[in-house]
């Protein structure tokens, strides 16, 4: 299974404005595993200029894009890159919003929805923590991904942040090690490191328990079930 994890900054917060994507981040998992085939890029937004607020977010100055691709430059390698995978995306209607508009002036009639599927992670984490704070800061603060770096938003970054987080909240099967470089020399980069050296399309381990270990665990719930008096809800047998 391709997943591709994404996030993007723009110019500001409404599409409807002509507002433009100037930084697209992908993290790609093959089979919940990191394969560091990442796609990261800054973008030019021509005629259109950064909202003070969103450049305050993301940092990003039109000086620094002065060099920069505009995005038609870059939509057919984006298109191949994407195309077919499973996307995970937080509050993927903002960045399928910009990304489907931006393919729409490159020429890509089609939008990103009709060729990938989409996973939603502010979704995902509303139905696991209902009622709590869902944005990338609070979810990596829940589950000990360490964003203690970031001072700005950052595409390639935050998408690195957020694999690390969707991995945990499905599963944890993730290590990240994160490299904070300066914006001159290129963006700030998150790449994941697989502690056990285990190839990119390497089967996720099962382990099951063992006769002994099981035995172990039915005399531990009779334990529990007797000093309950009888009210345990959850049987807790493992097969």
């Amino acid at each position: 299974m391709r997943q591709i994890v994404l996030d993007t900054e723009t110019t500001g917060l409404e599409v409807s404005q002509g507002h433009r994507v100037i930084e697209i981040g992908c993290v790609e998992l093959r089979n919940r595993r990191p394969t560091g085939e990442n796609f990261h890029q800054y973008l030019h937004p021509e005629d259109k200029q950064i909202d003070a607020g969103a450049q305050e977010v993301h940092g990003i100055s039109l000086q620094f894009l002065a060099d920069k691709p505009k995005f038609r430059e870059v939509a057919q390698k984006l298109w191949d890159y994407l195309a077919g995978a499973e996307l995970i995306i937080h509050n993927a209607g903002f960045d399928l919003g910009f990304l489907d508009e931006e393919f729409r002036r490159a020429g890509v009639g089609t939008r990103l929805q009709d060729v990938c599927k989409v996973i939603d992670t502010v979704l995902l984490a509303r139905r696991l923590h209902p009622g709590q704070k869902v944005n990338l800061d609070a979810l990596c603060k829940r589950y000990a991904v360490d964003a203690s770096h970031r001072e700005h938003h950052g595409a390639l970054l935050d998408a690195g942040l957020l694999a690390d987080v969707y991995l945990a909240m499905t599963g944890g099967q993730s290590a990240l090690m994160l490299d904070d470089s300066s914006r001159s020399g290129g963006a700030r980069r998150s790449r994941f490191v697989d502690l056990l050296g285990a190839p990119a399309d390497a089967p996720l381990v099962v382990v099951l328990p063992t006769e002994d270990e099981l035995t172990a665990h039915q005399a531990r719930l009779k334990t529990i079930t007797k000093k309950s008096g009888d009210k345990l809800i959850w049987s807790g047998e493992l097969h």
